[in-house]
């Protein structure tokens, strides 16, 4: 499974981004597509995923409210930013969970800079 992001770049506080990441390959027994970020000097966090199929989301309770994730079919998922904050600063990243041993698959992330 390959891995793709793009949408990252530079935006001010109270702005909005929209990353996306889009999987090829054997992507036929994905059954979860998340996005983690990781800033400078702090371990990689889980921000948001969805589950498949159904669509189930989880989200962290820093995304809660400002951010959306979407997709779900296991193609590609999009994750919408809204009122970005400094502290959204980061690498994100693409992942994807596979059947039948839950193989972990990352891309290789994407910068999303919240300033002024």
């Amino acid at each position: 499974v390959q891995l793709v992001e793009s949408g990252g770049g530079l935006v001010q506080p109270g702005g909005s981004l929209r990353l996306s990441c889009a999987a090829s390959g054997s992507i036929s027994s994905i059954y979860a597509m998340s996005w983690y970020r990781q800033a400078p000097g702090k371990q990689r966090e889980l921000v948001a995923q969805i589950r498949l199929p159904g669509g189930w989301t989880t989200y962290a309770d820093s995304a809660k409210g400002r951010f959306t994730i979407s997709g779900g079919n296991g193609k590609n998922t999009d994750l919408q930013m809204n009122d970005l904050k400094p502290e959204d600063t980061a690498v994100y990243y693409c992942n994807a969970k596979q059947l039948p041993d839950s193989s972990t698959f990352w891309g290789q992330g994407t910068q999303v800079t919240v300033s002024s």
